[in-house]
């Protein structure tokens, strides 16, 4: 099969590769899309993986060619999106079924083998049927649409409340739909640029490059990683408000005196968020593909960019040097 594989940082090869091996309990999947998701530009120009070589990519979707196991054959045909983590199932996390804070957990595209490839391998546990009314660009979607939900529903959101999304990439983007869904009154995206406003208008966002003064909101989303987007968000939530730190840092994290005096005068609540619930009912990923089914959630919305499979490069030269205005870059 033709995959991309990372043999140090930097050394991305296209090539010929071995499908992957089948484990009992996991799937061959054919990816049909695959999404660039930004924390793969660090992952294979700066950081590496954590062995080489490495396929990466997590943000994909696929149809189940082979399983290992009978019981599970009938996967076998089906279209399903990938969760890209691999809990343990043995510590505390995984016994409350709070998967995403494994604390001894394995990862598709970065720990091992990813979807910037014609196949993956797949545990049948990690995948999620897609329905007909879920295209494939859509399902390849579902990993950064279910981690947009769980930084929303970690904001604790109220009837009408006052939402600011700081940050309009995808993730963003997703963010504040999904604020929106969950009962906000005022949605607001603060980004860059004209594409990005374009891209806000078309998910029924508000948009705004810069806030007035003394403008601040109950609810503050942060969804870039820098220090600025961190003093930006602090200031921007009003006093007894909820923000919520999604963005990857990008470096030290350091707070002035007069802003750490802001947080305690002003009694605001600072809550983390990391990745998405899964393996339940209600969780993220559930009420993701419901949601992009009945078409509430207007996912596709967010791409800037469709490329043929061959092409990643290009994708991460233009996400990496920021050669044009993006959002989401997808492969098909």
């Amino acid at each position: 099969m033709k995959a991309y594989a990372l043999y140090g940082i930097g050394d991305l090869r296209y090539e010929e590769r071995p499908q992957p091996e089948l484990r009992p309990g996991w799937a061959l999947v054919r990816v049909l899309a695959a999404g660039i998701c930004s924390s793969d530009i660090p992952r294979i120009f700066q950081k590496g993986t954590y062995h080489f070589p490495t396929v990466p990519g997590h943000e994909f979707c696929g149809r189940v060619e082979a399983v290992s196991s009978e019981e599970d054959s009938r996967w076998v045909g089906k279209r399903a999106g990938v969760f890209p983590l691999i809990p343990c199932k043995r510590c505390p996390s995984c016994r409350k079924g709070q998967y995403e804070t494994c604390s001894d957990y394995d990862y598709i595209g970065s720990r091992r083998d990813g979807g910037f490839a014609e196949f993956a391998a797949v545990p049948v546990w990690n995948l999620i049927e897609l329905p007909d009314a879920v295209s494939d660009l859509q399902g390849a979607l579902l990993e950064p649409a279910a981690v947009a939900l769980h930084a929303a529903r970690r904001a604790d959101i109220f009837p009408g409340a006052g939402v600011c999304v700081v940050g309009s990439g995808a993730i963003g983007l997703l963010a504040g739909q999904w604020a929106k869904m969950l009962g906000a009154g005022r949605v607001a995206v603060k980004g860059r640029g004209p594409e990005k406003r374009r891209l806000a208008q078309e998910c029924g966002l508000e948009y705004a490059e810069h806030m007035p003064p003394g403008e601040a909101f109950d609810r503050v989303i942060e969804a870039v990683g820098s220090q600025e987007a961190l003093e930006e968000s602090l200031r921007l939530t009003l006093p007894g408000g909820n923000l919520v730190l999604m963005g990857n840092p990008d470096g030290p994290r350091a707070l002035s005196q007069g802003l750490y005096w802001s947080i305690l005068r002003r009694q605001l609540t600072l809550t983390g968020t990391w990745n998405s619930s899964y393996g339940a009912d209600a969780s993220d990923w559930t009420a993701a593909v419901e949601a992009m089914a009945e078409g509430s959630l207007r996912a596709e919305a967010v791409v800037s960019h469709v490329l043929e499979r061959d092409r990643l490069r290009e994708g991460l030269d233009m996400m990496r040097n920021r050669t044009a205005p993006f959002c989401k870059v997808m492969l098909v």
